[in-house]
């Protein structure tokens, strides 16, 4: 697993190495944060990003939280202080796992493993809510389709229905695309004079 290590201080940057070396963790790139950090984190593309701020100000965590938006991994950030505006933007922006006042050799390991399973488990949630929202979505599209096809050719629910099904068989389509191709011709054939 390669991990990034971003750090103010180079010295703690090499403690934060040896403690993940120590731990059997030995792909470890560390990242300059003063200098085009996007890319070199893009260049490095690591699985996992640990960022340890000693004493952020705010637009320096602002500039964090951005990057860690943009960022599809899991990331582990410690600060030495923190308040509930800064922990909640933290959140908000997808750190997997903040960490106040807690940055020791032998916590790396644990939070880093924290911040991965936070991370696997939000992209799962993340996965289903966007199944369910395209579940809806097709399921919308196939009911107004029915709705067409019942009004313009006579038919009740069930045969609608079949009609659209058969459709999507014989064009080798899904009956939510067959049915959003209704939806639009319908909606076309209103907007004419």
């Amino acid at each position: 697993m390669r991990i990034a290590i971003i750090d103010t201080s180079t010295t703690r940057a090499a403690i934060i190495s040896d403690g993940l070396r120590e731990a059997g963790l030995t792909d470890l790139v560390i990242i300059d944060h003063a200098a085009g950090l996007a890319a070199q984190i893009e260049r490095a593309a690591p699985e996992v990003v640990l960022i340890n701020l000693e004493n952020p100000s705010r637009d320096m965590l602002e500039d964090f939280f951005a990057m860690s938006r943009a960022l599809a991994r899991p990331i582990a950030m410690f600060v030495d202080q923190s308040d509930a505006e800064s922990t909640s933007a933290a959140v908000d922006a997808g750190v997997s796992a903040y960490v106040v006042d807690g940055l020791a050799k032998q916590r790396i390991k644990p939070v880093l493993d924290l911040a991965i399973r936070r991370f696997q488990a939000f992209s799962r949630l993340q996965a289903e809510l966007a199944e369910a929202r395209t579940a809806l979505a097709d399921r919308q599209a196939i009911d107004r389709a029915k709705a067409i096809l019942m009004k313009r050719k006579g038919l009740d629910e069930p045969a609608a229905y079949a009609l659209l099904r058969n459709h999507a068989m014989r064009s080798n389509r899904r009956i939510a695309e067959v049915a959003e191709a209704i939806v639009t011709s319908e909606a076309l054939m209103g907007d004419m004079p």
